[in-house]
């Protein structure tokens, strides 16, 4: 598959083989989160979990950000009530990305901010350009991080330094990131998306059931105790021994050749 899809305004999604590569697409703005934009993200990520040529995603921003925070002026005049409905609303959205059969990969090229923080969090992998900068600045606005930030970045890195990031609202740039956890690696500008798409590509070589089931396994198992997370693994990996591609998975592994998985 080689397409667009064009009727997106805020982000640009394309398609190339098996890979969709999301960008967020507001350099102006810093890529800033507004309600255009989760909106845009939520349908975006809906044409990549219906499609079943897509294997996995990349997601990135255009600019000099990846995505600079919320919409400041948007929730400026937000009371209560509707700040908690904005909240909810991009927590469902981040939550569908994180939950989706499919891998994911954050390219973060520069600012990632509040809510841009927040949606690399979402992702399953990060890596960062060497100009990329994380922070969770929201106290310093009156708010909280609410993007899902207070639980992924917890869960993620610890809760001392979790708590260190979000009480002080300090920046961390991508050789601490990556010294704490926050990204599985840090790479030179130029070479981001290309090793963004390396990375891709060794996964989408793999058996897509296998790497779905291995994700589902990973993200539910996170909030079980250690025995329901091992009977999920078992259950999980049944369902893996009854498909067609482990029985290529195998052959291919014992006759010595590359495997050719067809996703069943």
């Amino acid at each position: 598959m080689d397409g667009r899809v064009n009727h997106l305004k805020n982000i640009a999604l394309h398609v190339e083989d098996t890979v969709a590569t999301v960008m967020l697409n507001r350099p102006d703005a810093l890529n800033a989160l507004d309600g255009t934009t989760l909106r845009e993200l939520e349908q975006g990520f809906a044409y990549i979990r219906d499609d079943k040529e897509i294997y996995g995603v990349i997601i990135t921003g255009s600019g000099r950000a990846f995505a600079a925070g919320a919409d400041i002026g948007q929730m400026q005049e937000y009371r209560t009530w509707e700040g908690r409905a904005y909240a909810a609303y991009a927590q469902e959205v981040f939550s569908r990305i994180e939950s989706l059969e499919k891998p994911v990969i954050a390219a973060v090229n520069g600012y990632a901010l509040g809510g841009g923080c927040e949606l690399a969090l979402s992702c399953d992998i990060r890596i960062a350009s060497e100009k990329a900068v994380f922070g969770q600045p929201e106290a310093a606005l009156g708010v909280i991080p609410c993007f899902g930030g207070t639980q992924r970045l917890t869960r993620l890195i610890g809760q001392g330094k979790a708590k260190e990031l979000i009480f002080t609202g300090r920046k961390a740039g991508a050789s601490e990131a990556l010294e704490i956890g926050l990204v599985n690696k840090v790479v030179p500008p130029e070479r981001l998306i290309e090793e963004a798409g390396a990375m891709m590509r060794l996964i989408t070589a793999n058996a897509p059931i296998a790497v779905r089931l291995a994700k589902t396994a990973i993200n539910y198992g996170m909030d079980m105790d250690l025995r329901s997370g091992l009977e999920l693994e078992k259950n999980l990996a049944a369902i893996t021994f009854g498909t067609e591609d482990k029985q290529e998975g195998m052959s291919a592994f014992l006759g010595k050749r590359d495997a050719d998985f067809g996703g069943c």
